[in-house]
């Protein structure tokens, strides 16, 4: 036996097989050739092209965006008669700080739970910033601005000032909305009503106390909120 048949023995393939060529006879380079196209392809992005749509063989289909729903609503704020096409998604402190540039109310939270935004519907202290627009359709809202009578700030918003009850300043928008809604229907308070009316008023500063004083103090004061 030659040594070509002895090496058919070994691999268990004939001649005429040892002629074609083996995995081990794949270069380097025609592996990497081989792997980058297959990758080019796997990741080719799918193009589009159609001609209803309007868009160039290549180019992604714009997708059309369905108009956002807006309803036409008619309210008073701080003692103005205004009416607004407004988006039905927009909440009242949107209306209040991007459409009527009335930024006094404050977005703290954003979800209801730290009082910055409360403004006054018909009266009864309302987080803003969870309230719609539209909800308050053919209702009176009053902010932070209202509160200044012919260039004067009211009896409360002076008491705050004599009491250093605002610190940072940014929740004290929100303080005085609230003070104001109790004030307006019991101007004589007691030390727990008025921690109780303002329970859902947070105070990042920790000036609790000096809120307090403040609105019994402008409770002894003649004419009380406003």
């Amino acid at each position: 036996m030659d040594r070509k048949d002895k090496q058919a023995e070994t691999t268990g393939s004939d001649a005429a097989s040892s002629d074609a060529p083996s995995t081990t006879d794949l270069s380097r380079r025609d592996f990497l050739e081989g792997t980058g196209a297959a990758l080019v392809v796997a990741g080719a992005t799918p193009t589009f092209a159609s001609a209803d749509d309007g868009t160039a063989r290549g180019n992604r289909p714009v997708q059309q965006v369905a108009p956002v729903p807006t309803t036409a609503i008619t309210l008073t704020v701080n003692g103005t008669r205004r009416t607004i096409q407004a988006q039905d998604r927009w909440t009242l402190n949107e209306l209040l700080r991007d459409q009527l540039q009335l930024i006094g109310s404050k977005i703290g939270c954003n979800r209801g739970e730290c009082g910055a935004c409360t403004v006054l519907l018909d009266g009864e202290p309302v987080y803003s910033c969870s309230t719609l627009a539209v909800w308050a359709d053919g209702r009176s809202v009053v902010t932070v601005e209202g509160l200044e009578r012919n260039g004067e700030v009211s009896p409360l918003q002076q008491a705050f000032m004599d009491y250093n009850a605002p610190q940072c300043g940014f929740c004290t928008p929100g303080q005085l909305m609230a003070a104001t809604a109790l004030l307006e229907r019991n101007s004589s308070p007691t030390d727990g009503e008025v921690r109780e009316a303002l329970v859902g008023n947070l105070c990042r500063c920790s000036n609790y106390n000096s809120i307090v004083e403040a609105v019994l103090a402008a409770a002894q004061t003649s004419g009380g909120a406003r």
